[in-house]
């Protein structure tokens, strides 16, 4: 089969990440401050709250990846699960803004609002591993070109950012429309949110239902099929070099992204003193920019490599994490503008390590005879998501230990003391900046370039008796 997409089956695949990134944006941006400004929970409650959620979240990737590498459907081993998670997904996530009274009691009242958005968020974070780990392992499943995972990447993210995007002008349409009433601008945020996420699951399933079969009858001709035992298949993966330093990559740009975004809202209202709807246009000034440099970072990754490209978005990065804990009050003209650099780094962070994880599974076939996608994904994501787990749940903490003051219903909004003040700054930029310079030797280490890439492709049709084995680049 060719292995290059239509521009309608990679506008399909795309579409597959809309709904699980305004999801995701939207309780990466608002949960923490819902939780703290809405629902009433004390900030270290609240961050108990993300740490099991993301904690479960993580367990439940390689269960789901290791199943989906099994499931067996004349639809392939992936699409089964989008098509039938998407309602479920929805349905959870919606039941995630609402703020039940269970007691008149403020003690007994809070515990059971922990146990329920526990609940809730087991659910949210069940769901959504369903519909987006089979739907990032079909990237390895659809083409093996080097270079055209990379232009089918920048079509993920692409979706992926412009639904972050969607979901904070949803969320600013909503505030506005339904003004001095945070319950229902929840409600109607997580209802409309619901239907949204779900429907776009079902376009990317139509779209590539046919090259999704295609590929998965050559898989079954070429690939061996025993299966090798869970443990054994961890084994192998953590031996896997160049997919360690992929995690390392990975892990290390996405607990700046999420934890940068997690404080946000109270570094641009309780340090730079700007209202609520401000650090929503924050985050979008930084989504627009890697919206736009996502497709600019994917032509330039063609010329220069992926590793040049995540090197030059990271110092970009670098500098304006650094800018922001500089930043004082009154400089918002300053604040939009590094908020621009920072999303001009941010685009690598979504393109390049989800363009380097196909190249290691194909390695990791060369070396086992099998294709493992599920597994390998799953990995990836569990060990991101762990970290991240921990990353929020000590955001929590930081807050409450510094003694931030959360907000009360109706009473006027607090204080803080200039401890809380120095904890958000440094959330804000000394600690990002740290994690990404780690991030920048695991690339330099990571070895599988274009060239070994085909060598590797190369090897493989060789075993398998291709008939047009691949062109070295």
């Amino acid at each position: 089969m060719n292995q290059r997409l239509s521009f309608g089956e990679k506008l399909s695949y795309g579409a597959g990440d809309l709904g699980p990134a305004i999801a995701a944006n939207l309780i990466v941006v608002f949960q923490l401050i819902f939780f703290t400004n809405v629902a009433g929970l004390n900030p270290g409650i609240a961050g108990t709250v993300l740490l099991i959620g993301k904690a479960w979240d993580a367990v439940n990737d390689p269960m789901i990846g290791l199943l989906s590498d099994r499931t067996q459907n004349p639809w392939g081993r992936r699409l089964p699960w989008l098509f039938w998670g998407a309602i479920p997904f929805g349905l959870s996530f919606f039941f995630l803004w609402l703020v039940p009274q269970f007691s008149p009691d403020p003690a007994q009242n809070q515990t059971l609002l922990f146990w329920y958005y526990v609940l809730v968020a087991i659910a949210v974070n069940t769901f959504y591993t369903v519909v987006n780990l089979p739907y990032t392992a079909l990237t390895a499943e659809l083409t093996q070109d080097y270079d055209e995972r990379t232009s089918l990447n920048s079509f993920r993210f692409g979706f992926s950012i412009s639904g972050s995007i969607l979901s904070l002008i949803l969320a600013l349409v909503i505030f506005q429309l339904i003004p001095n009433d945070p319950l229902r601008q929840y409600l109607v945020l997580g209802g409309v949110g619901a239907v949204i996420i779900t429907l776009p699951l079902y376009w990317c399933v139509g779209g590539i239902r046919r090259r999704a079969i295609q590929m998965e009858q050559t898989r079954r001709e070429t690939t061996n099929s025993a299966m090798i035992p869970i443990g054994e298949q961890l084994q192998i993966a953590f031996r896997n070099r160049p997919f360690l330093f992929v995690i390392g990559i990975y892990l290390c740009s996405w607990l700046a992204v999420q934890n940068t975004v997690a404080i946000i809202p109270y570094f641009v209202k309780n340090w730079m003193g700007l209202s609520d709807q401000a650090f929503t246009q924050v985050v979008l000034a930084v989504q627009v920019t890697a919206l736009v440099m996502l497709f600019v970072w994917a032509r330039l990754s063609a010329a220069l490599g992926k590793k040049m490209v995540y090197f030059l978005g990271m110092l970009a990065w670098i500098g304006a994490q650094t800018g922001l804990f500089f930043l004082q009050p009154g400089q918002t003209t300053l604040l939009f503008g590094l908020a621009v650099v920072a999303g001009v780094g941010v685009a690598t962070a979504y393109l390049i390590p989800w363009s380097m994880i196909p190249d290691v599974i194909e390695l990791d076939e060369l070396e086992t005879g099998q294709r493992r996608e599920g597994i390998f994904y799953a990995l990836m994501v569990f060990l991101q998501k762990i970290g991240l787990a921990i990353g929020l749940f000590l955001v929590g903490q930081a807050l409450e230990v510094s003694g931030f003051i959360k907000t009360v219903a109706g009473q006027p909004e607090p204080i803080q003391p200039a401890a809380a003040l120095w904890a958000i700054r440094v959330m804000i930029g000394p600690l990002p900046t740290l994690v990404l310079i780690l991030g920048l030797v695991f690339a330099y280490f990571y070895p599988i370039t274009r060239e070994k890439h085909a060598e590797i492709l190369l090897q493989l049709a060789e075993r398998k008796g291709a008939a047009d084995p691949p062109e070295i680049q």
